[in-house]
């Protein structure tokens, strides 16, 4: 068995075909049910992100793993297999822990470091366990990389200024508006981790807010948000108030996952006064005809991406450190991994060998009839030191290719040249 990861990513795809290709978290549990329902595939954690869309899995089959990983998608999404041709991110092997170890230590984020993605790999590997999806391999295996991903930032300055996807817009935000924001009246809809990061960035950062509004569907987490951030200028409300909050604010962040814009352009053609909007939602959730609407300033993912990009030459030297620590952390991994992968065929032939040898020494038990007690032990001493240096070798080979395909081919011969 090998393992694998297939996706699509920001690197590599579109937002337009990002968005197209968003799977509802509700249908998250049905798509893991339907990946493991494939022979080929044993153990399977759908990861989705507002730009990253992956299935890691424990496979027989490289190809046939990535047909029905990418039939999958298209019946989650809605999209035909053909589309995602020449756009998926695939890697195999030693090549899934490189990857995942990079993307949990913040190196595959738009924002470097960010320290949302910890959480959401964390909550794909929990729903993966508990759909009795994710066997002991993938446990293992992203339990080691976030290990590594908290590593990298308690050990390297990847982490230091803008580390998430709420400060970065919230940065933007605040560089756009300067002094405007100070007493103006802003508008966050969602009450989500990202909704819930973008408020306390607001109402910590250096403009005093005149107020600040966080609009949702009446989860307990708005409820909760309040009782932590205990601020008089903050207050919850229900979507439905959008249309009386909207015109009187200057900023509106939208942060939640919606299948069609939750802000339409009537929305935002009630606004009299200048709108700055920051739409971090994907499905993108502020309608696109709203360009011609000179009051209205959009921006999206897409310019969070560009900002984050120009602001990297400081910290390019962090991304190096961070890079080596993850290397280093996957080398220690794909050790284990060998070390563990050889010990089940190195045990088994150990103990053939010594099967072999009380079979025969039972079998000629009666030749032994003129020895003392000592000499048998002796004869047996010999016997298994032989024996053991017979074995050296083999064992030492299958201990150093274990994990490659070298390794896989010994092992096949071994178990057939001994009846394993």
């Amino acid at each position: 068995m090998a393992l694998i990861s297939v996706g699509i990513d920001h690197e590599h795809a579109s937002l337009d075909f990002l968005e197209r290709a968003t799977v509802a978290e509700h249908e998250w549990s049905k798509v893991l049910r339907t990946l493991v329902s494939h022979r080929n595939i044993h153990e399977a954690v759908f990861v989705s992100t507002c730009l990253r869309t992956e299935v890691v899995a424990v496979i027989d089959r490289f190809h046939g793993a990535i047909d029905d990983i990418t039939f999958t998608l298209a019946e989650a999404t809605g999209l035909a297999p053909s589309e995602f041709q020449d756009l998926l991110t695939v890697h195999f092997d030693r090549g899934v822990a490189n990857h995942l170890f990079a993307v949990a230590a913040g190196l595959k984020s738009v924002v470097p470091g960010e320290f949302e993605v910890l959480g959401q790999l964390r909550r794909a590997l929990e729903l993966a366990v508990e759909e009795q999806t994710a066997g002991a391999e993938l446990d293992e295996l992203f339990h080691r990389a976030l290990a590594t991903g908290r590593r990298v930032r308690n050990e390297t300055a990847i982490s230091r200024g803008t580390t998430s996807f709420a400060q970065a817009s919230v940065s933007m935000a605040t560089e756009a508006l300067g002094d405007e924001l100070r007493g103006a009246d802003v508008v966050v809809i969602g009450a989500g981790q990202l909704a819930a990061g973008v408020v306390k960035s607001l109402l910590g950062g250096p403009q005093r807010l005149g107020h600040l509004t966080l609009l949702n569907r009446g989860s307990p987490r708005a409820e909760a948000l309040a009782r932590e951030v205990d601020d008089e200028r903050f207050s919850i409300g229900s979507l439905a108030d959008i249309e009386a909050h909207l015109p009187s604010a200057r900023l509106a962040v939208v942060a939640v996952e919606v299948p069609t814009p939750i802000l339409t352009r009537r929305h935002l053609e009630q606004c009299r006064q200048p709108l700055f909007v920051v739409d971090l939602g994907i499905p993108r959730a502020v309608a696109h005809d709203v360009a011609d609407l000179t009051n209205i300033q959009r921006v999206d993912i897409g310019d969070l991406r560009d900002r984050v990009e120009r602001a990297l030459d400081g910290r390019h030297g962090a991304l190096d450190h961070a890079r080596e620590l993850v290397l280093l952390d996957v080398e220690r991994f794909l050790a284990d991994q060998r070390a563990r992968g050889a010990a089940a065929i190195v045990s088994e032939l150990r103990e053939r060998f010594d099967e072999i040898v009380a079979a025969e020494m039972a079998r000629r038990d009666r030749d032994l009839d003129d020895f003392t007690p000592e000499q048998r032990k002796k004869i047996l001493s010999v016997v298994h030191s032989v024996v053991a240096k017979i074995a050296h070798r083999p064992t030492v080979a299958l201990k150093e290719a274990a994990g490659t395909d070298q390794g896989v081919r010994l092992t096949e011969a071994t178990r057939s040249l001994f009846d394993l």
